[in-house]
């Protein structure tokens, strides 16, 4: 018991120094101080064991969750997030609700919004995204996990998948987007009309929705978006091997020679479909970014983040892209990958 005891205590030592710590960089950053709050938080867990964070102090948390994620690119535009609170929302069937929301909103017809839900304690939502096609090899453990939740394969191309939530004291439930709710582009090439004949698409948004929030000693289930960079689909998930594998297809719809490697036909094809989908997305109206737009908007982001005192960390595998890294200005540039809170970890589906 004594032992029992004595770790209860180390624990909410541990919590009640990164409560101080997190409220007093909170305070400066905002510019609030609040010298009574550190004090009202240490009495609310006496008396409950627990704390809440207010909005503001939520807001500001998942902010810089996104500004320390070391190995997004993108995070220059970290202020501009829409947070969401839905603590409140643990019920699998409302955090569904909400998630229809959250795309709806975040789509926007094309122009993108960042935006971020925190749901209560207990929710976890087991699709690693929102959006996830069954036919990607990517997703093949994630079937089986839906296979046994009663889900079954149509076998068509690009099939979405259910998304699976498990709400607080839940079992997993599934739950089905309809397509119309689904915001797809077709990829197509500005002097290549073959390519479109390979029936290629991607949807619009990249929802990350088995990310949690990791604040001031809690997590919570956190789903966020924010735009693509067209190599994440033209370089990696249709072009991977152990993804789509499209290359030889996109090589023979623009008639090039694939007989010998040394003709780099991988790499024009791969080049050629980052063109396409770049055109795709601007002919659908929908927003996407470039990998060399990416590189110097965080070039950007260093330093408006120096002017502030603040040190950029960085996961350099994560930040340089996977065509042509060597061109962007990130290619001779170091980073401490070592991660800071306020974060967000990612939650293994069961």
């Amino acid at each position: 018991m004594t032992a029992l005891l004595n770790a209860a205590n180390l624990l909410e030592a541990d919590t009640l120094r990164e409560a101080s710590d997190f409220l007093q960089r909170y305070q400066q950053e905002t510019g609030q101080p609040d010298p009574t709050r550190l004090e009202d938080l240490r009495r609310e867990m006496t008396h409950t064991g627990k704390f809440e964070l207010s909005f503001g102090e939520l807001e500001w948390a998942a902010r810089v969750a996104w500004r320390n994620s070391t190995r997004c690119v993108g995070r220059l535009y970290w202020p501009a997030l829409e947070v969401r609170d839905l603590r409140h929302v643990t019920a699998a069937q409302e955090v569904f609700g909400h998630l229809r929301q959250h795309l709806h909103d975040a789509q926007n017809g094309g122009q993108l919004r960042p935006i971020i839900s925190v749901f209560g304690a207990g929710v976890e939502i087991l699709s690693p995204q929102l959006l996830r096609y069954a036919d990607d090899p990517a997703n093949a453990e994630l079937c089986r996990v839906l296979e046994q939740l009663g889900w079954q394969a149509q076998g068509e191309r690009f099939e979405l998948l259910p998304v699976a939530i498990r709400g607080a004291g839940q079992a997993p439930q599934l739950f089905d987007l309809q397509p119309e709710e689904v915001l797809e582009v077709p990829i197509q090439h500005p002097e290549f009309p073959a390519l479109a004949e390979l029936g290629l698409k991607w949807h619009a948004l990249p929802l990350v929705s088995d990310l949690s929030l990791d604040a001031c000693g809690m997590r919570f289930a956190a789903p966020f978006n924010g735009w693509y960079m067209q190599t994440e689909i033209a370089a990696r998930n249709l072009a991977d091997q152990g993804r789509y594998n499209v290359l030889p297809d996109v090589a023979r719809a623009l008639g090039l020679a694939t007989r010998h490697e040394r003709s780099l036909w991988r790499d024009r094809a791969l080049l050629e479909l980052n063109i396409a989908v770049l055109f795709s997305f601007e002919q659908a109206g929908v927003k996407i970014v470039d990998h060399h737009t990416a590189a110097q908007h965080f070039v950007r982001f260093e330093e408006k983040e120096a002017q502030a005192g603040r040190e950029v960390r960085g996961r350099w595998s994560w930040l340089i892209p996977p065509l042509s890294p060597a061109t962007t200005p990130i290619w001779e540039r170091q980073y401490n990958d070592e991660e800071e809170r306020p974060n967000f970890a990612r939650c293994p589906y069961h």
